[in-house]
């Protein structure tokens, strides 16, 4: 029988200090080639503006490996009705027969994974020292990125800028319960970076909100807010003056509207792209010196979900959660 995780069942099974090794080793075999996964296949749902997209992918491994597929959905104006923006449903399957093992809610997976891939970026790419972290956003992404950064830094102090400043001040007040640092609202994007080491833009921008005269030597940015190929949060100077990496360099070329806007151009082209976070996992590629501009541009993958949903049904199998249907 077919076992159905809501939310709360797939909270009770996730936590970030797994997911972040999980998705640094996932990360690594994805770059590999021990998985099979095709550039995720989307269209714009009109009128009401919203993006669908089926992401399938099988991870190689003992007994079949992991199999499944997120079925996710980008609706902006869901926020207005008091509902998430994006939603999510993954179909974890079993890699040896295709049958159905489990149907769980993807929103906290998509929300989790992602923060734990941008944290070993992170850890991988960020300067040893780095303990002053801005946050552009303040939405889910904005708490997870919190949670999952301050793992693998010691963080001093935290700024988080919003285009709605009451949005900012009350993640300032609630994230006293994520870290002990200092959490402060930054009046605007150049308040927030200035002296920051590490960069996290999670908006729903179309245009950039962080731009070139913002770098300072030494910075790592995480850029996790678009995956729409017209669609951008840094602008493309700050593109060109970095070392950049990306979690898939198949998908690149067709979602990243951070990367894809700056080539069309003809700012740059596809060589600026150093390599996969998976390269440097495996240590193809590493920070050269402390004054390194870095950047990751994450777009997310099929294989993260389909490995935290295999961490998910196993777990929820030994706790007995979950409905059997």
């Amino acid at each position: 029988m077919t076992l159905l995780l809501t939310e709360s069942d797939v909270a009770a099974c996730l936590d970030m200090p797994s997911l972040i090794p999980l998705m640094r080793d996932t990360l690594a075999r994805f770059s590999r080639g021990e998985c099979v996964q095709p550039v995720r296949n989307s269209l714009t749902v009109r009128p009401a503006g919203g993006f669908y997209a089926a992401m399938p992918a099988h991870i190689q491994g003992p007994g079949g490996g992991a199999l499944g597929l997120k079925s996710v959905s980008f609706f902006p104006g869901n926020e207005a009705g008091g509902l998430p923006t994006h939603l999510a449903t993954i179909l974890y399957l079993d890699a040896g027969t295709g049958d159905l093992l489990a149907m769980m809610d993807g929103r906290l997976i998509t929300e989790m994974r992602t923060a734990a891939v941008s944290a070993v970026s992170v850890d991988l790419l960020a300067r040893t020292t780095a303990s002053t972290l801005a946050i552009l956003g303040s939405g889910v992404q904005a708490r997870s990125h919190l949670e999952a950064i301050a793992l693998v830094r010691q963080l001093h102090h935290v700024r988080i800028w919003s285009r709605r400043p009451e949005r900012a001040l009350q993640f300032e007040h609630r994230a006293v319960d994520v870290v002990p640092c200092p959490v402060s609202a930054a009046a605007d994007v150049a308040a927030a970076v200035r002296g920051a080491d590490i960069v996290v833009t999670a908006t729903s921008a179309t245009e950039p909100v962080f731009t070139a005269d913002l770098l300072e030597p030494g910075m790592h940015l995480a850029v996790v807010g678009s995956s729409h190929p017209r669609m951008r949060e840094v602008d493309s100077e700050t593109v060109a003056r970095s070392r950049v990496f990306v979690d898939s360099k198949a998908a690149m070329t067709v979602e990243a509207g951070d990367l894809v806007i700056p080539v069309t151009e003809g700012r740059l082209d596809w060589s600026h792209v150093l390599g996969e976070l998976g390269d440097v996992v495996n240590g193809t590629f590493r920070r050269d010196s402390d004054t390194d501009i870095t950047l990751f541009k994450s777009l997310g993958l099929a294989v993260e979900d389909v490995a935290t949903a295999q961490l998910v049904y196993e777990r929820a199998t030994q706790r007995g959660l979950g409905t059997r249907w």
